[in-house]
């Protein structure tokens, strides 16, 4: 058995009060708030991930570098080419303006100087890190969205529970009201 029952706000009774009232009213919104607004935070947020990362994609280009400087060696880095396998290494390209730039990016440990690689540039000659492929950028917008929907869902969850501790509030208060009434009414009629 649930710990609160919903009773329809619009239900009236002898011993509902105000407080009553708002809080189904309350409950009722939130409730559609979150049927409504939780899916469309994170369809919304994982469309802009989508959307911005693809912008990337079209915008970003790759260029071919060489490696200046031997990366450091990693004590323990597993050659496998996994992500945790990676180091920083000075390169060398030629940007889009014909000048010659050099800068840092992510390396398996295991190139040596002279090595060609692939780098991403982005509108301005500038070096950025890699876009990902597609199956990631997908992967990182389910995940931006399903962080959008649930931040989106416990905040509403969260407002909710405020209100009611301020309902609780006001209804301990006129509850405290009535039996002090009650209590100077039996006083008074005592002999």
């Amino acid at each position: 058995m649930p710990l609160v029952k919903f009773r329809p706000p619009w239900r009236r009774g002898p011993l509902r009060r105000g407080t009553d009232v708002a809080q189904s009213w309350m409950a009722l919104a939130t409730g559609l708030l979150m049927a409504v607004a939780v899916p469309a935070a994170g369809v919304t947020a994982g469309q802009a991930v989508y959307a911005a990362s693809q912008r990337q994609r079209t915008e970003w280009h790759r260029v071919t570098a060489v490696v200046t400087e031997e990366p450091p060696a990693r004590i323990g880095a597993d050659r496998g080419g996994g992500a945790g396998a990676r180091v920083y290494a000075t390169v060398r390209w030629t940007a889009p303006d014909r000048g010659v730039r050099t800068g840092e990016t992510l390396l398996s440990p295991g190139v040596r100087v002279g090595a060609r690689t692939t780098v991403w540039l982005d509108r301005h000659g500038a070096l950025v890190r890699n876009p990902g492929d597609p199956v990631n950028t997908v992967a990182v917008s389910v995940a931006a969205g399903t962080m959008a929907a649930s931040t989106t869902g416990l905040l509403l969850f969260a407002v909710d529970r405020v209100g009611v501790r301020l309902l609780d509030h006001r209804r301990h208060a006129q509850w405290e009201k009535e039996w002090a009434e009650m209590d100077a009414q039996g006083r008074h009629h005592r002999p």
